[in-house]
């Protein structure tokens, strides 16, 4: 399968980035057969994905010098040589790429294209930001951590930009897709200025680059990471499903007292009674109240 050439419609000047929801979501909507359809498992390769200036500027912003934050990995096959850059780190104008990559328009896009619902960024970017290879390096095949740790969410889709202009295919470092029994490498991705790959991140979703770059010395293979999780519907079974609880305060007059408890007793028998149940009763409540507000209407003046 080819790659196609789409670039996301973000707007960029003054004001700073933006992309409308509705056209993203669009885009999304459109490439959806071709990501679901993909094999090995879910996934899309996007060129020219950020508008040219844009790209551009990210890696004329990409910090060459080590930083006091960085996470440096050599241990061979899981990571050697490899260079990891938090976006708090860096400058204004990187802070502002990676929350816009956080913001709901961008979401849009991504739920429309992989047809997962109610994706949610990462505020704390855990494994992800810049990441930077020197020559010798790799990154064995392996499949991505499932939970996010702090924030107790699965780990869906990753999004990966890279960063590389005038890429070599005789440097290696193209990223490889394999089959979920390991058995064969199914697709092998440069990592080519400005192209965008975004895959399921399931428990078998196997990728990597794992031959050693043969880059020159002065060359790095740069590209951007970021995550998306969903939140699971477990927690229904550990945290009532209540709405708003409003509280009456202590000095307040008797009739905000009864309304605050009635609130109150609502979202209690929201937690305890059947679904169904709770319809009902909730039906004959509205009923009595509007009788209640019609004779209420009808009463004479005093």
């Amino acid at each position: 399968m080819n790659s196609r050439q789409i670039t996301l419609p973000i707007s960029d000047d003054a004001d700073g980035l933006a992309l409308d929801e509705a056209e993203a979501a669009g885009l999304g909507e459109l490439l959806q057969e071709d990501y679901v359809s993909a094999a090995p498992y879910p996934h899309i390769v996007l060129d020219d994905f950020l508008p040219a200036a844009l790209a551009g500027r990210i890696l004329e912003n990409f910090p060459r010098e080590a930083l006091a934050s960085d996470r440096q990995f050599n241990i061979n096959y899981a990571g050697h040589f490899k260079r990891q850059i938090a976006p708090e780190a860096c400058n204004g104008s990187v802070r502002q790429l990676f929350h816009f990559f956080n913001s709901r328009p961008v979401l849009a896009f991504l739920e429309k294209l992989s047809g997962i619902d109610a994706l949610l960024p990462d505020p704390y970017f855990e494994g992800g930001g810049f990441h930077e290879i020197s020559a010798g390096g790799k990154l064995g095949v392996h499949a991505d951590f499932r939970i996010h740790e702090k924030l107790h969410l699965q780990r869906r889709i990753n999004l990966l930009i890279y960063l590389n202009p005038d890429w070599s295919e005789a440097w290696n470092g193209k990223l490889e897709l394999w089959d979920r029994q390991m058995t064969q490498c199914v697709r092998s991705i440069y990592p080519v200025m400005n192209r965008c790959v975004i895959f399921n991140t399931d428990a078998d979703s196997f990728h990597g680059h794992p031959d050693p770059l043969l880059a020159p010395p002065d060359v790095k293979r740069r590209s951007l990471a970021l995550y998306y999780y969903t939140a699971s519907k477990a927690v229904y079974a550990e945290v009532p499903n209540r709405s708003t609880m409003y509280k009456a305060r202590p000095d307040d007059p008797a009739a905000i007292k009864r309304e605050a408890a009635g609130y109150q007793a609502n979202e209690y028998m929201r937690d305890l009674l059947p679904p169904a149940l709770f319809r009902l009763v909730e039906k004959a409540r509205w009923r009595l109240a509007e009788k209640r507000r019609a004779a209420s209407s009808r009463l004479p003046p005093t």
